[in-house]
């Protein structure tokens, strides 16, 4: 199997849609991604592994945002809420944190839940499975792509 991160490309190949890669220097928080990508914070795409009654799923909200245990608790309807833990972020997606790609099926086993607030922007930036590598790309096409799931989860 290729890597996680040239199945995102190839992904984004088949499905005919425009991006930029970047190679940047390794980066572990949206705020130094926005930095070295030169982009605005407000841009960033930020994935979260969450558990939600004992399901685990794959958050995605503008990095200039927090996520809501609150909000995710009332849009699924489910009482109990954790971050996945470093050791099943690595069991589950081969990922550590700061590197997730805001991608469910096909490309990481998880249902893929985003942020009305994330599809609202003309275009977003997201690391590629690689702390060294972002895709900034135009938000519908990635929303056309990845078929995520809205639900408020941020605040």
């Amino acid at each position: 199997m290729q890597p996680l991160h040239a199945r995102i490309l190839a992904h984004l190949d088949a499905a005919g849609v425009s991006y930029r890669l970047l190679e940047h220097a390794p980066v572990r928080t949206a705020a130094d991604a926005a930095r070295v990508r030169g982009t605005p914070l407000e841009i960033g795409a930020k994935a979260i592994v969450f558990k939600a009654d004992g399901a685990f799923r794959l958050f995605v909200l503008p990095a200039a945002r927090e996520l809501s245990s609150r909000r995710i608790r009332r849009g699924l309807g489910v009482s109990r809420t954790r971050f996945a833990s470093r050791e099943e972020l690595a069991e589950l997606t081969g990922l550590e944190p700061g590197c997730v790609p805001p991608f469910g099926e096909p490309i990481l086993p998880l249902e893929l839940i985003a942020d009305p607030r994330l599809v609202e922007l003309e275009e977003i930036a997201f690391t590629a499975a690689r702390h060294d590598r972002s895709i900034v790309m135009a938000c519908e096409d990635w929303r056309r792509v990845a078929r995520p799931r809205l639900v408020p989860c941020s605040r």
